[in-house]
């Protein structure tokens, strides 16, 4: 009754633009989602949670359209040939009507193109890239999270302020970092005509050598710097960099380090005044984000990370263009998604029919320690429409007949 109530409350933010529904011959609506749990445990366990909460709710409420969303789901195993694998024994064995899900970059590559070999609807939950809303994009998929261009955008104005000409950048050499940092290289090119990039370092996802990472950066004797480090490289990389000095004196702008699933494993040791994208969930007060989280908490007895929100945001998506589509047919769900509204913890978001990406923004601070834990302080939340590029740009890097 519970969560009843709570999806209730959350109903009239939640799914708009409904249409009239048809009767299925099943019983159960099928959602097939495959990730990398075994490799990326802090984000994707809360991630969920957060997906079992949102469908929890919306059976309780009454499921969609008459039919409960049965949840299938399978680990990728951080590999390309593997999560086509799989995609395709949950669409042949399990006999899913939508496949969601993917965390790293070009696990998400592959099943996009999967869908659109397939011609089945996907829903990338998580992955950043560009790609896969522009120069891979395709006719079946959309994308849920912001997206690295989008992430980068929110970064800019504060490394702009900093007024620092040599900039020194570190990431994990793979989709996602090469994307992101190809971004803010053009970017803040374009907003600081005279800025440098003294020193790069790429280092092999979960495998960096922080100790050398450090010094090669350090020797360059940057102005500021631009991380895109996460999860255990970026530990390994903050606990170097603080034991070498490197840190003190230097602005840094950085992707993702906001988030609870890094800040937790940062502690004490978190940089403090780095300003990032995150997930302040202790201080934010809005209708939306107390009403999940009063539900989250009674749940699960424990507090949601931006994996999290993540997942219950998929999944309400689903929800909502499966109702205002009247069934999971491929079609009918690739045109429900065009300019579909949902409501989410984080406020309305909206899936552009130009290209497929949704509006869903992040929050943006400094980081600060608080009781020996990592926080983000004065933070504000950017609404993912006001960074996204402009639909002249999209058709020039979208193809044609993506759409």
């Amino acid at each position: 009754m519970y969560f009843a109530q709570v999806y209730a409350r959350l109903l009239g933010i939640a799914v708009l633009g409904v249409a009239a529904t048809s009767v299925w011959a099943q019983d159960t609506i099928k959602i097939g989602e495959l990730n990398s749990y075994k490799t990326q445990p802090a984000f994707l366990g809360p991630y969920k949670k957060g997906m079992e909460l949102a469908v929890e709710q919306i059976n309780a409420a009454g499921g969609v359209n008459g039919k409960q969303l049965e949840l299938i789901i399978r680990d990728d195993n951080s590999n390309p040939g593997d999560a086509v694998r799989v995609a395709e024994e949950l669409l042949a064995r399990d006999k899913v009507d939508v496949l969601t899900g993917t965390f790293l970059s070009h696990i998400g590559l592959a099943v996009t193109d999967f869908a659109k070999h397939k011609k089945v609807f996907f829903l990338a939950s998580e992955p950043l890239t560009d790609k896969i809303v522009w120069a891979d994009g395709n006719h079946y998929t959309y994308r849920l999270r912001n997206s690295t261009y989008m992430q980068v955008a929110m970064l800019i104005p504060a490394a702009v302020k900093m007024n620092k000409k040599r900039w020194a950048i570190v990431y994990p050499n793979y989709e996602y970092g090469q994307s992101a940092v190809a971004t803010f290289k053009t970017l803040l090119k374009q907003a600081q005509p005279d800025v440098e990039f003294v020193a790069e370092q790429a280092a092999p996802l979960g495998k960096i050598d922080a100790g050398n990472v450090v010094q090669a950066l350090a020797d360059a004797k940057p102005e500021a710097m631009f991380n895109v480090l996460f999860a255990t490289d970026l530990s390994k990389f903050v606990r170097a960099g603080t034991q070498r000095n490197f840190f003190k004196g230097l602005p840094v702008v950085s992707m993702l380090t906001g988030e609870p699933e890094y800040l937790d494993a940062l502690g004490a040791e978190t940089p403090v005044g780095w300003v990032v994208t995150g997930y302040p969930w202790y201080a934010i007060d809005t209708p939306e984000h107390n009403t999940f989280l009063q539900a989250y908490q009674h749940r699960f007895n424990d507090y949601p990370r931006l994996g999290t929100i993540v997942g219950y945001n998929a999944i309400l998506s689903l929800a909502a263009g499966i109702k205002k589509a009247g069934s999971t047919n491929t079609e009918a769900l690739v045109e429900a998604f065009k300019g579909l509204e949902v409501g989410t913890p984080f406020g309305r978001i909206v899936y552009r029919g130009i290209d497929h990406q949704s509006t869903m923004g992040a929050y943006v601070g400094t980081l600060a320690v608080k009781d020996g834990k990592g926080i983000m302080a004065d933070f504000t939340y950017v609404d993912g429409a006001t960074v996204q590029p402009t639909d002249e740009q999209v058709k020039q890097w979208r193809p044609a007949t993506a759409n």
